[in-house]
């Protein structure tokens, strides 16, 4: 049954009498995305939670929207959390946002959603972007179960060990990334889950540069070892692993495997770095540009942390 919006008087979006926490969706992009029910929840909170207050201002300002902003992010989410639990005992609704697409989702907000249910306290949500099921939308893998992955770690061996876990999964995956991650991320997925896998590179959903691009997840990460520069939000879709997939035996492993085959090839070719590779790509049955990506984050020892990374992961939609 659709709920149909009263011609006059105060929107039924917002239960009056009564605190209600609303989870509200937020353009991933481009700003014509955002609900006309989301904008009346937005308009009638007495609160709304940011993680970028900066962003979602300029959202509310669009909108003619002129409410109290607080932000409300990872790190102070889990010290605020009482005081807007009395809030809501009080009667006062209140809108949790993120910096874009659907709250929760690799975004922070989780404990207060807890703690309101733990409350008895209504929490209800405004559904609307995100970015997960966008890129879904356009990859045209299979969609009725799939895992949601995330952001992998920043560091490469703990990076690899995630991916490991995911090697055997039969359903598409899902992730998240950094634009200064991704080529490192895109290596590792190739070289874990395999080059063949189909995977989707969806950069910039919804935006002005948006790109979509289908490929074996060794020729992705060949196009992004390639490019200069890499911007924007970006989801990556993987297919899911092929019955009787085995796990893979461990990048420490494989690193040792490939270094002692280098090796092998650059004696027998006399110390000829070109000849050798061609000789190593040939046994392998690989190109010879994935064989040198692998030979070059072998040889850079997979326990290092990628360039620019503090550890913490990126903010963006979800």
């Amino acid at each position: 049954m659709y709920h149909v919006r009263p011609p006059s008087g105060r929107s039924a979006a917002v239960t009056s009498g009564a605190g209600v926490l609303w989870v509200v969706a937020t353009p991933i992009g481009n700003l014509d995305d955002l609900a006309p029910r989301a904008v009346a929840v937005l308009r009638e909170a007495d609160l709304v939670l940011a993680e970028d207050t900066r962003r979602t201002r300029g959202l509310l300002a669009r909108c003619g929207i002129d409410r109290p902003l607080v932000s409300h992010h990872r790190f102070n989410e889990a010290a605020g959390v009482s005081g807007l639990i009395e809030r809501l005992r009080a009667g006062e609704t209140i809108a949790l946002v993120s910096d874009g697409g659907t709250p929760l989702v690799s975004d922070p907000g989780r404990r207060l959603v807890e703690a309101a249910h733990a409350a008895g306290i209504r929490v209800s949500p405004v559904p609307g972007p995100s970015a997960v099921t966008a890129a879904l939308s356009v990859a045209g893998l299979p969609a009725e179960r799939f895992v949601f992955a995330g952001f992998l770690p920043p560091r490469r061996a703990a990076r690899r060990r995630a991916l490991e876990e995911l090697a055997t999964v039969p359903m598409t995956l899902v992730f998240l990334e950094a634009p200064h991650r991704l080529a490192a991320s895109l290596a590792d997925m190739e070289r874990v889950l395999g080059g063949d896998r189909p995977a989707v590179l969806c950069r910039e959903l919804t935006k002005l540069h948006e790109e979509v691009v289908r490929a074996p997840l060794g020729e992705l990460a060949g196009r992004l070892a390639s490019r200069d520069r890499i911007r924007g939000e970006i989801v990556l879709v993987v297919g899911g692993a092929a019955p009787g997939t085995a796990r893979p035996a461990g990048p420490d492993r494989d690193e040792r495997t490939l270094l002692e085959a280098w090796r092998e090839a650059l004696a027998a070719e006399q110390g000829d770095a070109r000849r050798a590779l061609r000789r190593l790509a040939r046994a392998l049955g690989r190109p010879r540009a994935e064989i040198k990506r692998r030979l070059d984050a072998a040889r850079a020892g997979y326990e290092d942390g990628d360039p620019g990374d503090d550890g913490s992961p990126p903010r963006g939609q979800s």
